[in-house]
């Protein structure tokens, strides 16, 4: 298969290579009926895909249902065309974070984390900062290079800034799970606008991570980093300790 792989023309694939067969998972507001499933057949086919079997649907509510289909399409891309950007710092487990930082920067990093304005929910942030973290990475509380300090969830942009004001903080990192109608953006957009007028911006790191951030999303919206889904907290040390030394 390898030997047969062309990067400039790639599809997805069910049964062969390139065959471009695709699962799709969607809801429309139709009844879970014939009809309900005739509709998903005729959107597909609209949106160009081709060999359309509607598998499963299901009610979700009144007058909603979820549907599953499996369908083809003629779409395809060329990965080496395509460019993301990543964070790029090497990987560095908890001891060795610890040992750089003593080596690089001499003292202890401050660390603040939150879920700031209406977002309530607290897994990324505690992932990346609480002691027992996650999936067997220790979170920043546990490292000895770091105070770190976790707000919690529904912080305020301001009080956010004015702990690290207070605090001399070094690094902000800022978790966004909640993302309906871009609220992410509207919040992360306002913390930074906040910090470049209260002159903090240059001061310290912003790190923000959620499910639908991005590093390249990040620096569009005026930060240092992103951290998406399937980061650690040896990912985020990583960073803080490697780019702090550069400014020591």
């Amino acid at each position: 298969m390898s030997s047969k792989f062309d990067p400039t023309f790639v599809r997805p694939y069910g049964d062969t290579m390139n065959d471009g067969r695709m699962q799709l998972s969607f809801s429309m507001p139709v009844k879970a009926d014939e009809s309900g499933k005739e509709a998903a057949r005729q959107l597909l086919k609209q949106m160009g895909m081709d060999e359309i079997e509607v598998c499963y649907i299901s009610d979700l509510t009144e007058g909603f249902a979820h549907i599953v289909a499996y369908a083809n399409t003629n779409a395809f891309v060329d990965l080496t065309k395509i460019q993301v950007k990543t964070v790029d710092t090497p990987v560095m487990t908890m001891d060795e974070t610890d040992d750089y930082v003593e080596k690089n920067i001499g003292r202890k990093l401050t660390v603040i984390g939150a879920c700031i304005e209406s977002d309530a929910h607290t897994v990324g942030i505690d992932a990346i900062m609480n002691m027992k973290g996650y999936n067997h990475r220790y979170g920043l509380e546990r490292y000895k290079s770091f105070n770190a300090l976790n707000m919690g969830a529904q912080v305020l942009s301001e009080d956010l800034l004015a702990k690290a004001r207070e605090m001399n903080a070094d690094v902000i990192l800022v978790s966004q799970i909640v993302t309906q109608k871009n609220i992410h953006i509207q919040n992360l957009t306002r913390l930074i606008e906040m910090a470049e007028a209260e002159g903090l911006r240059k001061k310290m790191l912003f790190i923000c991570g959620g499910p639908r951030i991005t590093h390249e999303l990040a620096i569009e919206l005026g930060y240092d980093a992103g951290f998406g889904a399937g980061s650690y907290s040896t990912d985020v040390a990583s960073f803080i300790a490697v780019e702090l030394s550069k400014k020591s």
